[in-house]
């Protein structure tokens, strides 16, 4: 071998190391082996019973679709999982650690840490006051989890799942997110009207943004964290907050549609998610069952409204934001705002779930991926 070639291979594997690309090899003519990049390919990972615990909307594991071709259904990953009742116990969240190569999947119960090389649970450990909705640092080592509904969330190691502090807030720990600068995670209390901030350096609460009209529900952020859009207790819409002055900037009703009964979750508007542009909200309506389209910025005018096949509880978007994906199991074009599919699974069984999460996988490592959340990300 010339050191040319020598000189090219090493930095090769240097491209492959840092980017975090699996290096494979192809053989030329002459027998050599040439070291090669793997094209990663993206896959939506659905957690089932995503949908309180109930079984006819995907059954039990984890449903892999192929979001390049057509979001064809590839596999099931078989989860054992924590169960209550004789069933699976609901999932509450999805997240992913790219360095640790990890899918982690909370449930009432705990938290199960799943590699995604082997397809193997790593660890599974159920906490003390339960658990929610979930949410892991830019760099993949810890996670913020809330207990179920009660007054703290822990702080934990994404590598072996011990807790590092916990942190006291209000009375009904739930959503969660860390966020993007990784200097900061904000925690949603269902009874307080207030968003909790917290300085991740310390994990003490430093901020409260509002106070908002009612409790809050689901919430999403954009990527330079100076806004916070939320679902709140009572309202068929969503209210705006200023992350930088913790002021309340904005309460937007939807117009031409009535609140009424929902089936789950006890509100009008359970989810909401900004396009990764940060040009639109995206909000859910339980009881009209439909998705409700606003401009993401003042004065917040209502675009259009999209009907859905069943009641939504969440929405989030594709990292390129060309599919929106709400709970009921749609995969809608963002830009023409058609249905393109409806999530199926092995057994052509429709599939629907409110924890759901992108991922570019090569050779079973994961180079990138999206969030359960819908958070914008025009600067990032």
């Amino acid at each position: 071998m010339t050191c040319r070639k020598l000189f090219l291979r090493i930095a090769l594997i240097l491209i492959v190391f840092l980017s975090g690309l699996p290096l494979t090899y192809s053989t030329t003519m002459s027998g050599e082996k040439k070291p090669t990049l793997q094209k990663p390919k993206k896959y939506l990972y659905v957690a089932v019973p995503g949908i309180r615990n109930y079984l006819g909307y995907g059954g039990h594991g984890i449903l892999v679709f192929d979001m390049e071709e057509g979001h064809r259904f590839v596999k099931r990953i078989p989860m054992q999982g924590f169960s209550s009742s004789g069933k699976p116990s609901n999932v509450k969240g999805i997240d992913v650690s790219i360095p640790l190569n990890s899918l982690f999947i909370s449930t009432l119960e705990g938290v199960q840490r799943l590699d995604l090389k082997t397809e193997k649970i790593i660890w599974e450990i159920a906490y003390e006051g339960g658990a929610d909705r979930m949410s892991i640092s830019p760099d993949g080592l810890t996670m913020y989890l809330p207990s179920l509904e009660k007054d703290f969330w822990n702080v934990v190691s994404c590598e072996t799942g011990e807790i590092i502090t916990t942190i006291q807030v209000y009375d009904r720990a739930h959503n969660t997110i860390y966020g993007p600068s990784g200097k900061f995670a904000y925690m949603a209390d269902i009874s307080s009207p207030f968003l909790h901030v917290a300085d991740t350096r310390t994990h003490t609460v430093t901020k409260k943004i509002g106070p908002f009209s009612h409790g809050i529900r689901p919430f999403t952020i954009n990527s330079d964290e100076s806004l916070v859009f939320v679902n709140v207790n009572e309202l068929l819409g969503f209210e705006v907050g200023d992350l930088n002055t913790g002021e309340v900037k904005a309460a937007i009703q939807v117009e031409g549609w009535d609140k009424g009964p929902v089936r789950r979750h006890g509100n009008p508007s359970h989810g909401i998610g900004l396009t990764p542009d940060e040009k639109e909200i995206w909000i859910s309506d339980g009881h009209n069952m439909r998705m409700h389209v606003f401009q993401a910025f003042p004065p917040y005018q209502q675009l259009t409204t999209i009907p859905l096949q069943d009641m939504p509880g969440w929405i989030t978007f594709s990292l390129d934001g060309r599919y929106a994906y709400p709970s009921s199991g749609e995969v809608i074009d963002v830009e023409t705002r058609k249905i393109l599919h409806l999530l199926q699974d092995e057994h052509h069984n429709y599939v629907a779930s409110e924890k759901m999460i992108e991922l570019h996988v090569a050779d079973g490592t994961v180079v990138a991926a999206g969030d359960q959340f819908g958070l914008g990300r025009k600067n990032l």
